[in-house]
């Protein structure tokens, strides 16, 4: 229930200073167009389109991602968000982190009908199952169970999947 990352140690500089040896300059810049260009985009369509056009992201149909979302400038294409699910505003969603002696790069796959609060910061490597509810705010450090409610620094859980659905009116 940890993160599901691949390391890459470096030699020399810490890896920041090694990052267009991981991903091409030219990819990096037209990411961060597309990104900022989405991030201000208030049609919901256009923008879901734009990630699935120029980032080669998946996102699922009726999906909501919120005005200043930054999505992984480097490697976009490793973001993986449900149908029907919402992302919050001013949410980062990493797929990679660059360290001192390495750099990890991770898949982020959010499920369906996921509800992401505003200002959330999801590492790489992270699974978010369906129906799972994320607290504003909240490092999405390690995966988090299907129908879960989470949140805080560090995350911890609210309510388990059993608590939320006694709690639901039928």
């Amino acid at each position: 229930m940890g993160r599901n990352t691949e390391r890459h140690p470096v030699k020399e500089a810490n890896s920041l200073w090694q990052v267009y040896k991981t991903v091409p300059f030219l990819k990096v810049v037209k990411n961060f167009i597309v990104i900022q260009l989405a991030r201000y985009t208030p049609f919901l369509s256009m923008k879901n389109w734009l990630y699935r056009t120029f980032l080669r992201m998946k996102v699922g149909d009726q999906a909501a991602v919120a005005l200043m979302v930054m999505m992984d400038v480097m490697f976009p294409e490793r973001i993986s968000i449900g149908k029907n699910s919402v992302i919050g505003y001013n949410t980062t969603i990493l797929a990679h982190e660059y360290l001192i002696d390495e750099y990890r790069l991770g898949d982020v796959n959010i499920g369906d009908n996921v509800m992401i609060g505003a200002n959330t910061t999801i590492l790489p490597g992270v699974t978010i199952g369906d129906g799972a509810i994320v607290s504003a705010g909240t490092l999405v450090h390690k995966d988090v169970l299907p129908g879960t409610f989470v949140g805080g620094n560090p995350m911890q859980t609210i309510r388990t999947k059993e608590q939320m659905q006694k709690q639901r009116p039928m």
